[in-house]
């Protein structure tokens, strides 16, 4: 039986928190990969290194800035959840619970 995607996806986790585990320094681990996005900055803008500062500053911006929207998607889902439940707890409470209409 193939494993679900929450299976794969905690395997995944537990090999990238196990591996991260076993690294004594991290910053020489995650350098290349920083070189290499400094380097795409400095190819997009044409080997002006204050233009590629500028688009580095822009890549972090977005980030950012999809970041705030996910956080206020997070709590606006939270709200939604939170008065639904509290509705919910109101009908109870008041017996306003409607019977099926095949419980006769």
């Amino acid at each position: 039986m193939p494993a679900s995607d929450t299976e794969r996806r905690l395997r995944g986790q537990i090999a990238a928190n196990t591996s991260w585990a076993n690294t004594e320094d991290r910053t020489a681990r995650t350098a290349p990969a920083r070189r290499a996005l400094e380097a795409r900055f400095l190819t997009d803008a044409g080997g002006d290194p204050k233009r590629a500062e500028s688009l580095r500053r822009a890549h972090f911006q977005k980030l950012a800035l999809k970041s705030a929207r996910a956080r206020r998607r997070a709590r606006e889902a939270l709200a939604e959840a939170d008065a639904t439940a509290a509705e919910l707890d109101d009908t109870t409470a008041t017996g306003d619970v409607e019977a099926p209409d095949d419980a006769a």
